[in-house]
């Protein structure tokens, strides 16, 4: 896997910083790229690393892909998931927007959040969101709820397999 410093790097916040709509590793603009939807932005930017963002940057990059960018389910950027609870919006004004954007790109979109993106109903809301843009998605995994799991702890050599978004939009 590349360094970050071989990597064209971006990210695109709100104007407060608060939020968090987009993460960007680029090391191959001549591939495709893979696009994870996690839950929640923790402290990585455009220039740092977090433990998740480094997870992801590894899964596209032993999937051959030219990197990856990180959406995610709520925009409200928290070290700890139950900070989603503290803002009146922990979604973020631009975030469906950059989901869609994102994600109609994406070599393969992997959707990654965990079980806390049934706050607010919002994995649902995402799921339906994808599929008004015709996305396919796929997950590493699944939990016991049906909810796509999160990346981080996930074995090294799991792979994208399609995942149902028409039945998580039905909950």
């Amino acid at each position: 896997m590349p360094a970050l410093e071989e990597c064209r790097t971006d990210a695109v916040f709100s104007p407060c910083e608060r939020y968090r709509y987009t993460l960007e590793r680029i090391w191959d603009a001549e591939k495709p790229f893979a696009n994870f939807i996690c839950l929640n932005p923790s402290t990585a930017t455009a220039t740092k690393d977090d433990p998740t963002n480094r997870r992801c940057r590894g899964f596209a990059w032993d999937w051959g892909m030219g990197g990856m960018i990180t959406t995610n389910v709520f925009g409200w950027r928290s070290t700890d998931p139950k900070g989603l609870k503290d803002p009146a919006d922990p979604v973020g004004a631009d975030n469906d927007r950059w989901i869609l954007e994102i994600a109609g790109r994406a070599g393969v979109v992997v959707v990654a959040w965990g079980n806390h993106a049934r706050l607010g109903a919002r994995s649902q809301a995402v799921a339906r969101l994808l599929l008004s843009g015709g996305i396919a998605a796929h997950a590493l995994a699944v939990n016991a709820n049906g909810e796509p799991k999160h990346p981080l702890y996930l074995r090294s050599e799991l792979r994208p397999q399609a995942f149902d978004l028409e039945r998580l939009a039905d909950l």
